[in-house]
């Protein structure tokens, strides 16, 4: 059975288009008009070993804002479709990521509860801003419903930062996808 999730979504602020493949191998062809979320998301899809094509259009003349919240909104719930009942999938994750000073750390679970937490140290990061960025962790945790931890434990240089969380990101996803039975992991008998 192939995993796979498609998602169109056309708004007056975004036309987005997402397609996921849970068992791929990193492909992708992504095209936000945003050139940082792109290498996020190519970065993403590598390191989680997913397939993924990305095509959005958004009002940039104002601010990358909508386009960024917009397509982690798409991108959870293809994610979510991908997913299915969620049977045999381990369903927690967690990685640890460094990328030269900076060292992040993520947790999930694809318990279909939606929790976002962001924790950054004081003396990680003094002004780590990235804000449409965390609203794209808020919704695709909500979109494909997640308890979603994302701690940053140190950095200095933010680009460093954003790209050990997109990396952690994908390798908790990877984990947590992984088929390891048939049954849903869960004591309810459901997610």
């Amino acid at each position: 059975m192939k995993r796979e999730g498609s998602v169109s979504r056309k708004t007056r602020e975004t036309d987005i288009q997402v397609n996921l493949a849970l068992d791929g191998c990193g492909k992708t062809k992504v095209k936000t008009g945003i050139g940082f979320l792109d290498h996020m998301l190519t970065t993403l899809a590598s390191h989680s070993r997913m397939d993924l094509e990305i095509t959005a259009q958004g009002d940039l003349h104002i601010d990358d804002h909508h386009t960024v919240e917009d397509v982690g909104i798409c991108l959870g719930q293809a994610l979510y479709k991908a997913l299915g009942d969620k049977s045999g999938i381990q369903r927690f994750g967690w990685a640890l990521c460094p990328m030269d000073e900076a060292l992040t750390r993520v947790a999930l679970d694809l318990s279909g509860r939606t929790t976002f937490v962001f924790f950054c140290k004081e003396d990680a990061l003094y002004n780590l801003r990235g804000d449409s960025l965390l609203e794209f962790f808020k919704s695709l945790s909500r979109e494909c419903p997640m308890t979603l931890h994302l701690d940053v434990l140190r950095g200095e240089n933010k680009h460093h930062v954003l790209e050990s969380l997109f990396k952690s990101l994908a390798k908790a996803l990877q984990q947590a996808v992984q088929i390891s039975g048939d049954e849903v992991p869960s004591t309810k008998g459901a997610l």
